[in-house]
């Protein structure tokens, strides 16, 4: 698939038997949608889930010479979901998932026109943008709490070498307008994207929505330190979806 860029993006189909749905896994910073999504992959395909693993630009098989934190994997993802529901010949429902910058970048895409068929939005670790992601790294990380300089110089970065703002990379304004349900998770002990995160884009979610945080998880870790926790609360988010039945606000 192209992106509207016209960059070569490449992505892995995985098929289930008697599929009741599709799941799109969208990968973290330099990551790759089989490293990312190793835990959960095999669970999600047993319970009838078609996978499709795509690589961001500039990771995998994927072209690109710049990731852009959101800024434009927003819209590679909803290209995703339009050439999913192209071949989803059975209407099935589609999902969107994604894990710590994947994760912002279904959730900044859910502001953007998406088929009708997406039912749902998983979010694991997301950030709420580009730039409060950089100014906790600088404080958490080196102690760095006056990161102006910093900013103005990346900021003309991504501008000139990269062609996007860095408030491009921003989950607000789509969460403002998203109607399409969305389960949050978030490790309690995350320290490379605060559960505050999290935290905001719930409260300023306007869809249908649940947050879950696992106490002593770090950064995508939740699955791994409550197991059966996790998998139940994707399994009742499926339910609650799959046949388009309206959620409840929480």
């Amino acid at each position: 698939m192209q992106s509207r860029e016209g960059l070569r993006l490449h992505a892995s189909y995985l098929p289930a038997e008697n599929a009741r749905r599709f799941v799109l896994l969208s990968h973290g910073y330099k990551g790759s949608g089989f490293g990312d999504f190793a835990g959960i992959s095999r669970f999600l395909h047993e319970h009838h889930c078609n996978l499709l693993f795509i690589d961001q630009r500039c990771c995998g098989k994927s072209e690109g010479k710049y990731i852009t934190f959101g800024a434009r994997e927003q819209y590679d993802v909803q290209r995703w979901a339009y050439y999913i529901a192209l071949r989803n010949k059975n209407r099935l429902p589609i999902y969107l998932y994604g894990e710590s910058m994947g994760a912002a970048s279904v959730l900044m895409a859910s502001g953007h026109r998406l088929p009708g068929a997406v039912k749902g939005i998983i979010a694991d670790c997301g950030f709420c943008s580009m730039k409060s992601q950089i100014r906790d790294m600088a404080a958490n990380w080196f102690h760095l709490h006056w990161v102006g300089l910093l900013l103005i110089r990346l900021e003309l970065f991504c501008r000139l070498l990269a062609g996007f703002h860095m408030s491009d990379a921003d989950t607000t304004k789509a969460l403002e307008t998203n109607r399409i349900p969305i389960l949050f998770f978030h490790g309690a002990e995350d320290t490379y994207v605060n559960q505050k995160n999290s935290r905001y884009n719930y409260a300023i979610c306007r869809a249908p929505k649940e947050i879950v945080v696992i106490p002593k998880a770090r950064h995508l870790c939740s699955a791994y330190v409550e197991p059966e926790l996790y998998r139940q609360k994707l399994l009742d988010f499926f339910a609650s979806y799959d046949q388009g039945v309206s959620g409840r606000c929480i």
